[in-house]
């Protein structure tokens, strides 16, 4: 059977196109494992967390100085659990996954020979390492998925065993999840971070972050499935992969997954096309799969929200949240990891996007998605027509609808988002482009062979318009289009500034480009 690309789980180097998956880390934990220290990996989900674990522990096992085992402690993942209940799991849980790594000897004990107690999960480890003629390292997945006073425990009984290392204990424990250690206070403790002078966080030596793949691992990664079936992915193609997956594992797979297997169904004898990759994009989007409709429940935390509605607004952040929500979004793999500040990958920002917008888009009535009162007689977008259909729209409806928005905040250029998607879904596509403190939202709607750009501002002060003319003309240069639209929205009720003075629309030249600009 051939190789192919993994979107479900764990990777085998016998059945998928794998990256390597210690990426250069291998020493560096290796050192950590000799020096007895107890670290942290973390990573967002479907990085390859689970991957690196398994081939972590099969490489020191085969090396033969060390007995390892991964562990996942998600099946106590539950708020009702208790602690003693929770050592129960965790002990059953190890004994069944160690087997898939070590046999005979090297096994745990059998765990229906202890009774439960809060000091369990450490009393079966002490008594594992002291059986053990090598020194045991233990790598624990899922940790974050702990709440409350079972993650604090579990954490209380590592620090407590870890004066007896190796002999007693466990001479190294790698704690994995989501999050960095610093999040662990906040995630166990919401109301009250501080837990004391006794804090079970203080054993950890380091912590590593698992990276997303770089051009060249996803270069190799595509190369693979050449070397094995001849079918080449072009250097256009590849820089499409990368340019929407931005390297992340899961996406990355997944769009090679959905041409190779979904769209050319194996023919591996069929040539792989852009196109193909703009196609699958949006296939993955709507399919919104485990991995991208989990982004759901992220947009709803506060930390989130206040990111999400600084990149969407193009506004600057608040200071008080630089620290905290950035760095909590970047574990979460949500946002770039270095400045400006903006979506992982284009497609995290078109699913965050349209879950914030769905409500809205759901919302309008059925004719606003009917093509034939938007496109001529050729079939080509009337966009004057379209845009004026939302001035119109939004005159009537905005004040009560953002109202009642969660990112009301971010609402005006939401609406239009949502407006335009219902109507392009029938034959288009839109492309965002937003950062944090850039004072815009662009956005490109594509209909067959019409590029139409458009830039959405906030009304802040005399220079919005100027700035909103300049930018536009930057992003038309690099559509390679000569009209484009600038939409600038007031903030201000029409109490204070009547519908009949806000509305209108002037048109203007900037460095030879014509823009529309319509006030709102």
């Amino acid at each position: 059977m051939k190789r192919f690309f993994n979107t479900t789980g764990l990777c085998n180097p016998e059945d998928h196109y794998m990256v390597e998956p210690f990426r250069g880390m291998f020493d560096e934990i290796y050192h950590l494992i000799e020096a007895k220290q107890y670290f942290l990996i973390h990573a967002p989900r479907q990085t390859g967390k689970t991957t690196f674990l398994h081939q972590l522990a099969h490489r020191l096992n085969r090396e033969g100085k060390y007995t390892a085992a991964v562990s996942s402690l998600e099946s106590a993942g539950y708020p009702s659990i208790s602690v003693s209940d929770a050592n129960e799991v965790f002990i059953q849980s190890l004994y069944q996954t160690a087997q898939v790594f070590l046999s005979g000897a090297k096994l745990p004990p059998d765990p229906t020979h202890y009774k439960a107690g809060p000091q369990l999960f450490r009393q079966y480890l002490s008594d594992w390492s002291k059986a053990l003629d090598q020194p045991l390292v233990l790598l624990v997945d899922e940790v974050d998925a702990l709440y409350d006073d079972v993650l604090i425990a579990v954490l209380r009984q590592f620090r407590d065993g870890f004066q007896t290392r190796p002999q007693g204990f466990p001479q190294s424990i790698a704690l994995v999840g989501l999050r960095d250690i610093r999040e662990y206070r906040t995630w166990a403790r919401a109301d009250n971070p501080s837990i004391g002078a006794g804090s079970p966080f203080n054993v950890k030596a380091e912590s590593f972050f698992l990276p997303v793949f770089s051009r060249e691992e996803v270069r190799g990664l595509l190369n693979q499935h050449t070397a094995d079936t001849g079918q080449k992915f072009s250097d256009a193609v590849f820089e499409k992969i990368y340019e929407y997956a931005g390297g992340q594992p899961w996406l990355t797979n997944a769009l090679a997954n959905e041409i190779v297997v979904k769209m050319l169904r194996n023919d591996h004898s069929k040539v792989i096309t852009p196109d193909m990759v703009i196609e699958a994009k949006e296939r993955l989007i709507e399919q919104r799969q485990t991995h991208l409709d989990s982004l759901a429940d992220k947009v709803r935390e506060e930390r989130v929200r206040k990111i999400v509605m600084s990149i969407i607004e193009g506004s600057p952040l608040e200071f008080d949240t630089l620290d905290d929500s950035i760095r909590y979004c970047r574990d979460l793999g949500l946002i770039t990891q270095k400045s400006p500040i903006r979506f992982a990958n284009p497609i995290y920002r078109e699913i965050i996007t349209r879950i914030l917008n769905s409500p809205l888009q759901e919302s309008f009535p059925e004719e606003i998605s009917e093509t034939a009162w938007y496109l001529d007689e050729e079939g080509r977008l009337i966009m004057d027509k379209l845009l004026d259909a939302f001035v119109d729209f939004y005159r009537r409806h905005s004040e009560s609808w953002l109202e009642r928005f969660t990112y009301k905040e971010a609402g005006h250029q939401l609406l239009l988002m949502a407006f335009l998607q219902r109507v392009v879904n029938g034959g288009g596509r839109i492309e965002r482009e937003m950062a944090v403190g850039n004072g815009r939202t662009d956005l490109a709607v594509f209909w067959k062979d019409q590029v139409v750009p458009i830039e959405l501002k906030i009304h802040y002060d005399n220079y919005t318009l100027s700035d909103g003319l300049r930018q536009l003309a930057r992003y038309m240069d690099k559509l390679g289009q000569q009209h484009g639209y600038l939409m600038i929205f007031e903030t201000k009720p029409s109490t204070e500034l009547p519908w009949d003075e806000r509305v209108r629309r002037e048109e203007k030249t900037h460095e030879g480009k014509a823009i529309s600009v319509l006030w709102m």
